[in-house]
């Protein structure tokens, strides 16, 4: 099912996100988990490539899986990062041969020890070129969208020009980059739709287990997603008084991101993403706790 189809007919449209473990235990683990995830019911799931465009080959093995094995639907991601233009194509051409219909193309942050993201010679340079390449050869395309702006921009309102780029190339929906401020949601929202972006915009989501694990995301080191994410002041209070109780810090970030998406879906979200890391029981409590576990 194309991702156009999925949001035109799920609301919401829940989907779970997980990355290629690059170890036997890690998949025999991930191979436990997607069950659990399939009993969820999700709309679909996604699988990451690997930083730099590394694993690729890891992430088209578990996209396989996700769909014929688990019997999924599943949405590819795919960068330029690292990558000529045939080599891209050759994976699309994979891709299309394995009966995916659904990637999210994205420009891909540089590798680490890079400070500035650079092209293939022959490759890809912007998202944009990613979007026109996949729709050319009739996939679904999502793009990413950055409530709190991507760090390269020189404005929100040169990102959300950008967006719009990536979206009259063809794309079918924008999911977001993981945040903790709903209003940063909203607020990105607003500006899209005020430049003409229709498609629906999912919020991500993620349920952060340990105090350690939010900071990785949210300073400004963190490569992941695109940038680091703030944590708002209401958040940032509480956190000293779990960080040493992992059971209490993954409690809050369970009530954390339940809050979250309660007013996400009842302000109109057309559905949630949530960056599960690759943990089913996060997800399962959250849906329960709104209601949405058999959806």
């Amino acid at each position: 099912m194309r991702l156009d189809e999925i949001y035109a007919a799920k609301n919401p449209a829940i989907s779970v996100e997980f990355f290629p473990p690059k170890s036997p235990e890690g998949e025999a683990d991930l191979a436990i988990r997607i069950p659990e995830i399939a009993a969820l019911k999700p709309a679909f799931c996604s699988v990451t490539y690997g930083a730099g465009g590394s694993g690729r080959g890891r992430t088209l093995d578990w996209v396989h899986r996700v769909k014929y094995e688990f019997g999924l639907e599943v949405m590819c991601h795919l960068t330029c990062v690292g990558q000529s233009r045939d080599e891209v194509q050759s994976v699309l051409r994979q891709l299309s041969a394995d009966g995916i219909e659904n990637i999210i193309a994205l420009r891909g942050d540089a590798p680490g020890g890079v400070e500035n993201f650079q092209a293939h010679p022959e490759g890809y340079h912007y998202a944009g070129e990613l979007v026109r390449a996949a729709r050319a050869m009739n996939f679904a395309v999502a793009v990413a969208g950055f409530p709190e702006v991507h760090p390269e921009s020189k404005s929100r309102e040169s990102d959300i020009t950008y967006l719009k780029q990536k979206v009259d190339e063809g794309a079918s929906a924008v999911i977001t980059q993981l945040f903790f401020d709903n209003a940063d949601y909203f607020r990105y929202v607003e500006a899209a739709r005020k430049a003409g972006v229709t498609v629906p915009i999912i919020p991500g989501i993620l349920p952060f287990r340990t105090v350690d694990e939010l900071r990785r995301f949210t300073t400004k080191y963190a490569r992941t997603f695109s940038g680091p994410a703030s944590v708002p002041q209401q958040l940032e209070k509480r956190l000293p008084g779990v960080e040493s109780d992992p059971a209490a810090s993954a409690k809050l970030g369970i009530d954390w991101a339940t809050r979250q998406c309660r007013e996400l879906l009842d302000q109109g979200a057309p559905g949630i993403h949530f960056y599960c890391m690759n943990k089913s029981s996060t997800v399962e409590t959250i849906l329960r706790n709104l209601h949405l576990h058999t959806v």
